[in-house]
């Protein structure tokens, strides 16, 4: 469905010094430096799937994303979404796609919801009976009920999410590009999104392509992700490849039934949190049976959970581990 080769995308930004002098000189000679957004990346994603796109600030993720929806044009490389090249943006093309900014929104802010929807109905030329069956789907999918009614400015940041997404999939898009869609969004609401999102795939085989600063995203809705790191790949490939590549150890909490000492924890692993009654230990992956054998026979252990590291702190590592190799 999408299939990237070599894609480049490259600025070219003016500098100057700071102060009055500079910035008249600045008007007969500018000095100019290429900065490359995008630096090569290639990848492949079939349809139906759920790639989650990662990186750190200024690595090239929404740039890519607005390449692949058309708004931008590469400096070089091919980009093919469905056989189509995005920057020509093909009528037919547009009707498969919708790209969604989590900061952006498309909303109507005086009106309801209700007449962005069907604006976006008349833009796309949806028949009347298809609209009406794919906003009875998105209500309640989204379960909008009557916020669609009330004017947007009335609604909460999570209420205008919801009807920023049912907008963008009037047209039942079949490849979805999300850049953070549930950013500035509470717990609860943020789990609503990711459930929607989850299903809209399922319902209609949509291949989505999702950006996201929030781990527990990715976790939930990507079993495959694609990092890049100043313009390029890093990794591509199963989610829990990548914590077993950067990570191979285990996150094991002990809790205990009596005070233990610290002390007491060195011979099981790295004691990463400590307090009399919990501990929090790092354990190579390959030991974890052996150290929960020794901790139940000799520790006071009363409950115990094994997980992989959090994926914050697989991330940390992987792009800290990119800034000492430059």
């Amino acid at each position: 469905m999408i299939r990237v080769r070599e894609l480049r995308k490259h600025y070219q930004v003016h500098e100057r010094a700071p102060g009055v002098g500079a910035a008249f000189r600045s008007l007969f000679h500018r000095k100019y430096k290429t900065v490359a957004a995008v630096d090569g990346i290639a990848f492949d994603i079939a349809a139906g799937e759920r790639v989650g796109f990662l990186g750190p600030n200024g690595a090239g993720k929404t740039t890519t994303l607005k390449v692949l929806a058309g708004l931008l044009h590469p400096t070089s490389g091919e980009v093919r979404v469905d056989e189509f090249e995005p920057r020509r943006r093909e009528d037919a093309f547009l009707r498969k796609i919708m790209l969604v900014l989590g900061q952006k929104q498309q909303l109507l802010w005086d009106l309801p919801p209700s007449d962005t929807f069907e604006l976006n109905r008349a833009v796309y030329d949806v028949p009347h009976d298809q609209y009406a069956e794919t906003m009875r789907e998105l209500s309640d999918l989204l379960q909008l009920g009557d916020l669609v009614k009330k004017p947007t400015r009335t609604l909460s940041l999570g209420e205008r999410m919801k009807c920023e997404l049912a907008a963008a999939l009037v047209h039942r898009p079949r490849v979805l590009f999300l850049d953070e869609p549930t950013i500035g969004l509470d717990v609860s609401m943020q789990a609503t999104v990711r459930d929607f999102i989850e299903r809209y795939n399922k319902r209609y085989d949509a291949t989505i392509l999702l950006t996201s600063h929030y781990m527990e995203d990715v976790q939930r809705l990507c079993p495959r992700v694609i990092v890049i790191d100043k313009g390029k790949l890093v990794h591509d490939g199963p989610l829990e490849e990548l914590v077993a590549k950067i990570r191979p150890d285990k996150r094991v909490s002990l809790r205990f039934s009596r005070p233990v000492d610290r002390g007491d924890l060195a011979a099981f692993g790295t004691v990463v949190r400590h307090d009399a009654g919990e501990s929090v230990l790092d354990v190579h992956k390959d030991e974890v049976n052996g150290v929960l054998s020794r901790a139940l026979a000799t520790l006071p252990v009363s409950d115990l959970t094994v997980e992989n590291p959090p994926l914050e702190e697989v991330m940390s590592e992987l792009f800290a581990r990119g800034r000492e190799g430059r």
